[in-house]
């Protein structure tokens, strides 16, 4: 039987839908009166009625889009649909009734007219959800089906729910709900009760026979998805886990993709809620330029940028490889109205920037292009200052000399009592940001965040390297920890602060506790599946030049204090520039394009009088 309702198609359904109609009016009739001796009597009426309410009807279901659904996956708005469609149907049904009854024949009575409208809702939603029910039970699990747990019963583990029952090919049997709110327990979500929390789940695991847990809630924190993915561990059950809040809300995954846990689900905080209306606003329509559009920061401001509506958005990049990767994923993503355009410029020439600038005229510039490795910087300091400063100071004077309403430069904790050159350069970087905001009355500002998970030459990514070659897993000090955040994370607190700026602020994103690496490291090795210290050897290297054992939010002379967002917080950093800072500016640029590492020191020690150099 559900071979055959599973084959019905919406022109089944047309014709379905004109017996049930030619029927219903007849069978309102006789449950109205009670008597069938009313069908004769009325009968003049009765197919008047049967006419007008047959062609109204599918003329209404035709224009609401019934005859244009796959019903197998019919869910609560098509139940709602049909509903509004038998409700508008039913009210034209009764004014054309009562105004053809003003002429020739009287009109059907009100209470038939209800029973009729009731009948043709149950009717017609009936036939189209023995569909979607056939389809819900016309597989039964395979051999191989792995007994699944859906931990959370929320609308994550709904969809989870449904999307394993409707493909069982994916090899899910769902057997049970765990979740921990109290007031879910007991009830059943398509038919799967919920049996309890995390406390009941090794319980459950052994009663239930359980093969894989999904963990299906993804605002979870991170310390809840590591407690039920070392007790899974230790039972020897596999996990998964549905996407990040963030990955799902950038587009890139959708909620029913399921992956195994990664080190970003360990690291979990709560997500970060924006106010993604105002960030929209300020960006819609205008025309907005990122440097570094090639790089991890860089091509999420893009993304997100692009769900903005930009009316162009130009990706400046020196790196043609990257630029081209941005552009053409981009392109794939494109909204309506909004103009991509890749640029290839280095931001180290002020001419071909002016140009660029006079060019395509930007509105707003979020500047990611930095060089970020601490001790690639420490051997080649000259690079450090010529790309995070002296591109800093040409992007400034390009968008003072062009208008640009609001400028964005992403810098980074370790510009916070810098021990590096990088830090250091990133210090001078936010000054220069301090100064254009302050001389000419504009919002620009810089954006201090920590260590980006995932992002190129990043820990995670080197720990992984070295965990598939068989080890050994390297860390520089077992007491170094850092702050982490994940790139869409970062990237949405970035947007954020860029709709608080009014001038001149350095603002410093909320990352949470700090996290020591050796723990990141050993959760990376335990997540592959071996044991550190036993599969996997982890060695201590030692500090390499110009790193810190912790990284920190603010300097000791910086006030700081809150923002409208319990995310974003604020540091004043004017009172780090001196009446000498002009002379030893161009001092340091000089020495740069010199290659002169002893000077160079010399003068970012003038510039930051907290820099200490190795």
């Amino acid at each position: 039987m559900s071979k055959y309702l599973l084959s019905l198609r919406n022109r089944h359904f047309f014709f379905i839908d004109a017996l049930i109609l030619l029927a219903t009016p007849t069978l309102a009739l006789l449950l109205q009166s009670g008597e069938l001796s009313a069908i004769p009597d009325h009968r003049q009426e009765l197919l008047g009625y049967t006419v007008v309410a047959l062609v109204i009807r599918q003329v209404v279901f035709y224009q609401a889009g019934l005859y244009r659904r796959y019903w197998a996956y019919a869910s609560a708005d098509e139940l709602y649909q049909v509903g509004i469609a038998v409700i508008i149907s039913t009210i034209l049904i009764a004014l054309v009734a009562w105004f053809i009854s003003l002429f020739t024949l009287p009109a059907i009575s009100l209470s038939a007219l209800f029973i009729d409208a009731l009948l043709v809702l149950v009717f017609v939603g009936g036939a189209r959800f023995s569909v979607r029910l056939s389809s819900g039970h016309r597989h039964s699990p395979s051999r191989n089906s792995r007994r699944t747990l859906i931990f959370g019963a929320g609308d994550a583990g709904e969809m989870i729910l449904r999307e394993m029952k409707s493909i069982p090919d994916l090899g899910y049997y769902p057997v049970a709900f765990l979740d921990d709110d109290p007031k879910k327990h007991n009830i059943r979500i398509h038919g799967l009760l919920v049996l309890g929390g995390r406390k009941d789940l090794v319980r459950v695991i052994s009663t239930r026979s359980i093969n894989c847990v999904v963990i299906a809630m993804p605002s979870v924190p991170g310390d809840m998805v590591r407690d039920i993915v070392d007790t899974c561990k230790r039972i020897r059950v596999e996990t998964k886990v549905v996407p990040a809040l963030s990955e799902i809300l950038n587009g890139r995954v959708t909620i029913s993709q399921l992956r195994d846990v990664a080190i970003d689900d360990l690291l979990r905080r709560d997500p970060v809620r924006t106010d993604t209306e105002s960030v929209s606003r300020l960006l819609a329509g205008r025309r907005v330029l990122v440097t570094g559009g090639g790089g991890s920061i860089g091509r999420e401001l893009c993304r997100q940028i692009l769900y903005c509506a930009p009316l162009e958005l130009i990706i400046l990049g020196h790196g043609e490889n990257a630029i081209f990767e941005t552009h053409h994923e981009l392109r794939r993503l494109k909204k309506d109205r909004c103009k991509i355009t890749p640029v290839i410029a280095d931001t180290r020439f002020p001419q071909r920037v002016l140009a660029v600038f006079e060019e395509f005229q930007p509105q707003f510039v979020f500047h990611a292009a930095a060089h970020k490795h601490v001790p690639l910087m420490e051997s080649n300091p000259a690079e450090a200052i010529t790309n995070n400063v002296w591109s800093t100071a040409v992007l400034l004077d390009a968008s003072l000399a062009t208008g640009v309403a609001r400028f964005v430069m992403i810098s980074t904790d370790k510009a916070v009592n810098p021990t590096s050159i990088m830090g250091a350069s990133k210090r001078v970087a936010e000054m220069l940001v301090y100064r254009a905001a302050k001389e000419h009355d504009l919002p620009y500002v810089a954006v201090r965040f920590g260590n980006v998970l995932g992002s190129c030459g990043s820990a995670i990514l080197t720990f992984k390297r070295q965990i598939e070659s068989g080890g050994p897993v390297t860390i520089t000090h077992p007491a170094v920890n850092r702050y982490f955040m994940t790139i869409p994370e970062a990237v949405q607190l970035v947007l954020q602060a860029a709709v608080l700026g009014e001038g001149g602020e350095v603002f410093v994103l909320d990352m949470g506790q700090p996290i020591k690496i050796v723990d990141l490291a050993c959760d990376m090795i335990r997540l592959s599946g071996l044991k550190p210290e036993v599969d996997i050897a982890v060695e201590y290297i030692g500090l390499r030049p110009g790193e810190k054992l912790s990284e920190e939010l603010f300097a000791v002379s910086e006030r700081h204090g809150t923002t409208r967002h319990e995310k974003i917080f604020i540091a004043i950093n004017g009172q780090g520039i001196s009446d000498q800072f002009e002379t030893a500016l161009e001092a340091l640029l000089q020495s740069a394009q010199q290659n002169d590492r002893e000077r160079i020191i010399e003068n970012l020690r003038m510039l930051v009088p907290e820099y200490q150099s190795a």
